[in-house]
C-alpha cells in the first residue's frame, strides 16, 4: 500500500496512521527558515519529505512507533533527498540533539482518552497520552532557535488552550489559518505558526472543497506541487 506524490512515494502498509489531509496541509503551509528542521512525530515521513522537496534544509524526524520508524526509514531512503533526511526512533521527551532547530513542524496527537479506537498503534499515534500539548510546546521552546519558527496543525476547538500554553512557553502566534472542509461546514483545524518574538498575527481561512472532490483554488494552489492530480 503506497501513496504516490509528484516527487516521492509514501509506503504506508506497516503504519497505523496513513497519509491524510492534515499532514499535507501542514507540510505545504508551514514556513521553512534556516537550514535545520525538526519534524516531531513524523509517522510515515510525509511532512519531512514535503519539507525536503520545498527547501535545501537538513531534516531530523522523530518517531516513537517502531513500525512507523522502519516505514519512514524506507520512505526516506527511496527519496532523492535521502542525504538530507534522518529519522530517530525515540520520543520527543527522550530526543537529544547537539544543536537547536531553525524550523520545527509537528502534526501532533490530539485525541483524548474518551475518543480511543481499538487499534493500539493508531491510538498511540493519535492520542495526547504519548505527547501532550504542554510537553510538545515545552519541548519546542527548548529546541527552537531564538529567531526560529514552529508550525502545527491542531483541532480548531483546541486553539485557544494551545495558544495559552504556547504563551506560557514564550511562544507567540505570527500566522493562523483556520480550515474547513467546505463552505457549509464548521471550522475543523487550525494551522498555527509560533515564534519567540511577539508580532501582529496574520489570520486567514482556507476551504478545501467546493463539492465532493471538487477543490477550491486556494487549496489547489497550496497543494499542487505535491498531489499528482492537482
Amino acid at each position: 500500500m503506497s501513496f504516490q506524490f509528484k516527487q516521492f512515494t509514501i509506503h504506508q502498509d506497516k503504519t497505523a496512521m496513513k497519509v491524510g489531509t492534515d499532514g499535507v496541509l501542514l507540510g505545504a503551509w508551514a514556513s521553512i527558515v534556516g537550514k535545520r528542521v525538526l519534524d516531531i512525530g513524523t509517522g510515515t515521513g510525509l511532512i519531512s519529505l514535503m519539507v525536503a522537496q520545498r527547501s535545501f534544509c537538513f531534516v531530523d524526524a522523530i518517531e516513537i512507533d517502531e513500525e512507523a520508524y522502519f516505514q519512514t526509514t524506507q520512505n526516506f531512503s527511496e527519496s532523492e533527498w535521502s542525504d538530507r533526511l534522518k529519522i530517530f526512533h525515540t520520543s520527543a521527551q527522550n530526543f537529544k540533539s547537539e544543536y537547536k532547530f531553525d524550523t520545527i513542524i509537528s502534526n501532533p496527537p490530539f485525541f483524548n482518552n474518551s475518543q480511543k479506537a481499538p487499534n493500539e498503534s493508531r491510538n498511540f499515534a493519535r492520542h495526547t497520552d504519548s505527547l501532550s500539548f504542554k510537553e510538545l510546546l515545552e519541548f519546542t521552546s527548548k529546541k527552537l532557535n531564538e529567531i526560529g519558527v514552529a508550525s502545527f496543525i491542531i483541532p480548531f476547538d483546541s486553539e485557544k488552550n494551545f495558544l495559552i500554553i504556547a504563551e506560557n512557553n514564550n511562544l507567540f502566534p505570527s500566522r493562523i489559518c483556520r480550515v474547513r472542509g467546505n463552505e457549509n461546514s464548521h471550522i475543523k483545524r487550525s494551522l498555527i505558526e509560533l515564534r519567540f518574538q511577539e508580532t501582529i498575527c496574520v489570520e486567514s481561512s482556507l476551504t478545501i472543497e467546493i463539492s465532493r472532490h471538487v477543490y477550491t483554488k486556494d487549496y489547489i494552489n497550496l497543494t499542487k506541487d505535491f498531489y499528482l492530480k492537482m
